[in-house]
């Protein structure tokens, strides 16, 4: 029937309109949907005891096999069914990344399918092909339950486009107000490889709560006063235009013999935390576990059962003047000789060519770090065409990537490193564990010396994700 695909999928939800596709879907010639074939808790419909021969327990025990039978068991045709989110997990990713596999994508105003289901559950009416046997119930709102909906819709619809995009998938978008158009329904059948048309829809099915949503709700005020504090357009999110960063596993740093891993930000205070990782067992920097890879920090957690990992934030101006200081400003080993000369042409960054002498004053160094700052907001932002080096990018981020591989256990503001570290190394077995020692940025003036109002701003404005996500404070 279809040389593009050999069986199909609904991707849709409870209350959403699926029923009356799949009746509709069942009414062309060469077309076979199979209901819920991946719902944990039956298969295909309540009452079905197998599909196409196989039995719940036997897909339960291998889904790709119930897959594999509807792909093939529909001769000169095209076999389906509907998955929602909470239907077998293990399968997804297969539907998902098949190109063969033609992808329907079924939504609804969440709102309505929510309210719908409260009805039905009140009701226990789940379809209607007789309005004289209709069930009147309420609905009862319950914002928490709402929300909790809403994210789970919007996380499966997010991981549907995102994994589609990437492997160069497109799906066939129906509304649940599309599935009365005769129109739309014959142009997704030819979509499947169809040749059919209908004249009409199926009747069977009636709608089943026609009445305006004002009607169907029990506390509906209370609903109108929780919706409008939802923020549906994300009007308060914190803009992310930062590349993906990866987990970074060679910096990654591990106590001589305590069970200790630290995960370092750049710009932070890596010196002091890997002084007081060699004064914790005694040891020399060499002595520390370094240049791990994956493998090789696997076989580290493995041999260490009750291991800690950590990593240590910092206040994200102090971090910005760390990375000034160190990566721009100096001209020493280890500074970022390509960026600094460019910020000097392009961003007419005023630092001096070599290292800052007795002409470079407070002053020059505030207008200096100020101007960075400025830099670095556009930076972030992606409208610069220097990269986004993790000396610079926000902390949150560079955790967001940590997580690709491993995730901290704890993550320590620097100026509670004193409380939190030693409690950390207490809680894998060191008796008496010191606490470190805060190591001073080498920079020409202090942080204290140029700070005021239009930095603090300045910092806010380019590192206002830190700010929100660890819920830094001014630093002064």
């Amino acid at each position: 029937m279809s040389d593009r695909f050999d069986c199909f999928v609904v991707f849709a939800e409870m209350r959403t309109g699926s029923n009356f596709l799949e009746a509709n879907l069942n009414a062309f010639d060469g077309i076979t949907c199979h209901g819920e074939a991946f719902n944990p808790h039956f298969i295909g419909y309540p009452n079905s005891e197998d599909i196409l021969g196989i039995t719940q327990q036997e897909r339960d025990a291998d889904p790709m096999r119930l897959l594999g039978q509807i792909r093939k068991t529909t001769p000169g045709g095209i076999g389906g069914f509907r998955y929602f989110h909470d239907h077998d997990p293990r399968l997804l990713d297969d539907l998902l990344q098949d190109p063969k596999i033609g992808k329907i994508v079924l939504t609804r105003n969440p709102v309505d399918s929510y309210v719908s289901w409260k009805i039905a559950q009140a009701t226990g009416q789940w379809k209607l092909t007789n309005v004289k046997r209709r069930k009147d119930g309420q609905a009862q709102f319950d914002a928490a339950e709402f929300e909790q909906h809403l994210a789970d819709l919007q996380a499966f619809q997010i991981q549907i486009l995102n994994t589609l995009q990437r492997s160069a998938q497109t799906a066939f978008y129906v509304s649940y107000e599309d599935l009365q158009d005769v129109d739309i329904m014959n142009g997704l059948a030819r979509w499947l490889g169809g040749s059919g048309q209908l004249s009409s829809l199926n009747t069977a099915l009636k709608r089943q709560n026609p009445q305006p949503i004002a009607e169907k709700v029990a506390n509906f005020g209370e609903m109108e006063h929780a919706l409008a504090r939802l923020d549906g357009f994300n009007l308060t999110r914190t803009p992310n235009f930062e590349p993906r960063r990866g987990p970074v596993v060679p910096s990654y740093v591990a106590a001589a013999k305590t069970p200790l891993l630290y995960m370092p930000i750049r710009s932070g205070p890596e010196t002091a935390v890997h002084q007081w990782l060699c004064a914790l067992d005694d040891v020399s920097g060499e002595a520390l576990e370094q240049d791990f890879k994956q493998n090789t920090l696997r076989t580290w957690k493995r041999q260490r059962p009750g291991h800690r990992s950590f990593t240590v934030i910092r206040h994200p101006l102090a971090r910005a003047h760390e990375a000034f200081c160190s990566k721009i400003l100096s001209t020493k080993k280890g500074s970022f000789a390509g960026i600094r000369k460019t910020l000097r042409r392009a961003h007419n960054l005023p630092i001096p060519e070599g290292e800052p002498n007795d002409d470079y004053s407070v002053e020059s160094h505030r207008e200096a770090f100020t101007t960075y700052l400025s830099w670095v907001k556009a930076n972030l932002a992606g409208q610069t065409a220097v990269r986004v080096d993790g000396h610079w990018a926000t902390q949150a981020q560079c955790i967001q990537g940590m997580s690709e591989f491993t995730l901290p256990d704890m993550i320590v503001r620097e100026d509670e490193m004193a409380l939190y570290l030693p409690a950390l190394a207490m809680q894998v077995g060191h008796p008496s564990p010191p606490e470190p020692v805060a190591v001073p940025t080498t920079a020409p003036f202090s942080l204290a010396q140029i700070y005021d109002d239009r930095i603090e701003a300045l910092a806010r404005e380019a590192y206002l994700r830190d700010y929100t996500m660890f819920g830094f404070d001014s630093w002064a």
